[in-house]
């Protein structure tokens, strides 16, 4: 079993910000892949399904960023879940829009929602990093990251998360540089 994890923050102000790009992934996912309607469990929200053969739970902490770790380590407790089964989707910042990258462990990297997580699983888990940019100024990022994304940002959000989502049977059978190579591939020059 797979639980993937989608950061951001809940409530409908939030709902298109930057940092909210985790939540919106794993909603495409869960929709793409005819998850289970969304019910409230593990301080969040919760779909299941199945992807390449393999149960998926897909939860969005319903805790604010900064304690998403409590939501995540709910639900891997009660699924008696490894952090290598754990997958969370989230924004970052030092890649330009668009880009992604996946990877096994490391830092928070200054992301609260990865620092919490990290709090309370360890860092042994799988994150992909979908790009946002930066502002410029390290100033600016709080303001930045909790704003929506421009209507002309569209031309890269939907072909970035439609990838994520088509391509996510790659992570489920354990081939994370495929799937970044696939949705990389799928979402060049737009």
């Amino acid at each position: 079993m797979l639980l993937l994890v989608g950061l951001g923050n809940p409530g409908n102000e939030y709902a298109r910000n930057r940092h909210n790009i985790g939540f919106m992934a794993v909603e495409t996912i869960a929709q793409r892949h005819r998850f289970t309607p969304w019910k409230k469990r593990f301080q969040g929200q919760t779909a299941e399904g199945t992807v390449a053969g393999d149960k998926v739970l897909a939860l969005e902490p319903a805790t604010f960023m900064n304690l998403s770790g409590q939501s995540v380590v709910a639900a891997l407790q009660f699924y008696k879940l490894k952090p290598e089964n754990v997958v969370v989707i989230h924004d970052e910042l030092d890649l330009p829009p668009g880009k992604i990258r996946v990877k096994k462990g490391g830092g928070h990297g200054g992301h609260n929602g990865l620092r919490s997580i990290d709090a309370h699983i360890g860092k042994d888990y799988w994150r992909i990093r979908l790009g946002i940019g930066h502002p410029g100024n390290k100033d600016l990022v709080s303001g930045y990251v909790l704003h929506d994304f421009a209507k002309a940002d569209q031309s890269w959000i939907d072909p970035l998360l439609d990838a994520v989502s088509d391509n996510l049977p790659l992570i489920v059978d354990g081939q994370p540089e495929l799937f970044m190579n696939k949705v990389t591939v799928a979402t060049q020059g737009k």
